[in-house]
């Protein structure tokens, strides 16, 4: 599962994922999703592992989105699509992990980066974490379906699209009001508070925290659109001139300029 830009370690019945790319804030890579892939693989494989974290190789982010040079390639509606499905199967697998995930978050979990931290149970914070999904100032995409009923079950459908209209980034005790994140706690206690939550959850009963991880899981897929009826909207975003000129324009550290086209 360690890659040039991941390292899995084990200690104890407690597995980490790092996602080790600082010099680009963890932006994730397809390498890198694959390694989650696979990460997800062994702890379900692995009786010794029940409790998964994953977290940045610093302070500075858990994940800064997606890689955004892979969207160059990104030209029609059926590339739109695959790339949203690719992403969701990643996503998909992470939030069907049989074992209880932690996210360990400090500095920023934007994009993609908010997405898996999303799909992991708990999400315990430092206070410099930051949460957003901030495409409609950067790229001019859209989420999922799958993804965009997430944030939903998060954190209502008020603050959704308070997050998603304005683009703004949530604070660490703005996350926590809004139930994005589960705790916030000093970032030198950080470290110590994650490794004692994952041993305590660790120590219970693994069939009674399954079950409960299973039974939520079910309770909210239940109220998932089937992701064909958001198929329109990716493609009217990802084929746009905007997303188009957005993508150059962020590659180029410019601002984007938008048209509505």
């Amino acid at each position: 599962m360690s890659t040039s830009h991941t390292i899995y370690t084990t200690a104890g019945p407690v597995a980490t994922l790092t996602f080790n790319r600082p010099t680009s804030r963890n932006a994730m890579t397809w390498a890198m999703y694959d390694a989650l892939l696979d990460t997800c693989d062994a702890v379900d494989a692995d009786p010794a592992v029940r409790v998964l974290v994953l977290r940045g190789t610093d302070d500075r982010a858990f994940v800064a989105g997606t890689d955004i040079s892979q969207f160059q390639d990104l030209h029609t509606g059926e590339d739109a699509l695959a790339y949203e499905a690719r992403l969701d199967h990643v996503i998909d697998r992470l939030e069907r992990l049989t074992k209880p995930t932690i996210a360990r978050i400090q500095g920023v979990a934007v994009g993609g980066g908010c997405v898996i931290a999303m799909a992991c149970d708990l999400r315990i914070c430092g206070p410099d974490a930051h949460f957003g999904v901030p495409v409609a100032r950067t790229l001019g995409n859209c989420l999922s379906a799958a993804n965009c009923a997430r944030l939903l079950d998060l954190v209502g459908p008020a603050r959704l699209k308070d997050i998603l209209f304005t683009a703004r980034l949530l604070g660490a005790q703005e996350a926590l009001a809004a139930g994005l994140a589960t705790r916030v706690v000093d970032a030198d206690a950080l470290d110590r508070v994650v490794t004692e939550t994952a041993e305590t959850i660790a120590a219970n009963a693994p069939l009674t925290v399954r079950a409960t991880k299973e039974m939520v899981r079910r309770l909210q897929a239940h109220r998932r659109i089937e992701p064909a009826l958001g198929h329109d909207l990716i493609i009217a975003c990802y084929t746009s001139q905007d997303f188009k000129l957005a993508v150059e324009a962020f590659l180029a550290k410019r601002p984007p300029v938008w048209t509505g086209r």
